[in-house]
């Protein structure tokens, strides 16, 4: 009998011991547990997750559906000619994605080799951090100015002739700012991918999908589900590509990446956007209101958002014990640890009777 080898580690890429995972939070139940309540008595905050859910609809399509036996459609062609009507452009721009994430680590392994550069305007959304270190990136974050907003010289200045992509969210995860579109513009003049990450687009009505309209060629332009239409559980997204590189970049996508139930959710939603718009309008309403009562505590300073959450900074306390407190009470935060943020926590929007009881324990540690 051949000897069997006792492991693999050896065999590891060189630089997989130093790759940084995504920061995988609580889950619900486990959380809901330690406190000692329901999972649904937990006032979830820190996931910028819909509060209303997803349309009535999908439940009723999902409910009804038969073939769940049979692969999907790995080009997701109804699906597809769908959302070019819905964002107004031709269905051949469109890929469809197993959330962002999926299209963000396709775009990564399209354009970029080992010793590339890749660049964000930090502080911004983590993934960009881990997909780009797992294709051996050279990731850098130039720092945003004092308003979080891009800082277009610095940024610019830092693009060479080993730049390969620029991520920039917009609206910014976890800042809440937009990236203006004369930013945009500028960058697109420029030798490099310029990708717009536009997960909360629905709740600012700001789009780069103009420039793509006009034709721009280094310009990628994501979307999600999850925010606005209440899928983040069904892990749902797509780009909006220069129609040239669709076909190259289908031939790296894992063909059946997006599921059945995925794509039946998204056709369900988008045929009842009255219903969801009104969600959004009511998320909006509501991120006045809790805007409002945040800068109202006296120790929590907001900041402007174009999202569907808002950043404070926490003044005269520690934010640490602020999110641990609100714990204690049911009620989940995010709180950062990385430059400029330790002392920040990022509450989404919730329902009415959410904020009431994030406002009432807020006013508990005055």
């Amino acid at each position: 009998m051949a000897k069997i080898r006792s492991g693999v580690h050896h065999l590891l890429r060189r630089d997989a011991s130093h790759l940084e995972a995504y920061p995988a939070p609580q889950p619900l139940e486990d959380f809901a547990r330690s406190v000692g309540v329901a999972p649904g008595d937990v006032v979830k905050l820190d996931q910028n997750e819909n509060p209303y859910g997803c349309s009535p609809r999908v439940r009723e399509a999902l409910k009804v559906y038969e073939w769940f036996h049979v692969y999907p459609d790995p080009l997701h062609r109804e699906l597809v000619a769908r959302l070019g009507a819905y964002v107004d452009v031709p269905p051949s721009q469109i890929i469809v994605g197993n959330g962002s994430d999926e299209l963000i680590e396709l775009i990564l392994h399209l354009f970029v080799e080992p010793g590339d550069r890749v660049l964000s305007a930090g502080p911004t959304f983590g993934y960009y951090t881990t997909a780009a270190q797992a294709v051996g990136a050279d990731y850098r974050l130039i720092p945003r100015g004092p308003r979080f907003e891009v800082d277009e010289p610095a940024l610019i200045q830092a693009i060479d002739g080993r730049t390969k992509v620029v991520f920039l969210a917009s609206p910014n995860n976890p800042t809440g700012n937009a990236t203006p579109q004369e930013t945009i513009e500028r960058l697109l003049g420029l030798d490099v991918l310029v990708v717009v990450d536009e997960a909360y687009f629905e709740f600012s009505g700001q789009s780069a999908v103009g420039f793509a309209r006009d034709g721009a060629e280094n310009l990628i332009v994501l979307r999600t589900f999850s925010k606005w239409a209440g899928l983040a559980g069904l892990r749902l997204g797509y780009g909006i590509f220069p129609a040239s590189l669709v076909p190259v970049a289908l031939s790296l996508k894992p063909p059946y990446s997006v599921g059945q139930a995925a794509e039946v959710a998204g056709l369900a939603s988008l045929d009842d956007l009255p219903y969801l718009q009104a969600n959004v309008k009511l998320i909006l309403a509501e991120r006045e209101r809790l805007r409002d009562g945040l800068a109202a505590t006296g120790f929590l300073t907001p900041h402007p958002s174009d999202a569907n959450f808002i950043l404070c900074d926490v003044v005269g306390r520690s934010a640490g014990e602020v999110q641990a407190a609100l714990a204690k009470s049911a009620i989940l935060v995010r709180r950062y640890d990385s430059p400029r943020l330790e002392n920040s926590l990022r509450i989404s929007v919730g329902r009415p009777e959410h904020t009431d009881r994030l406002l009432a324990a807020l006013r508990d540690l005055t």
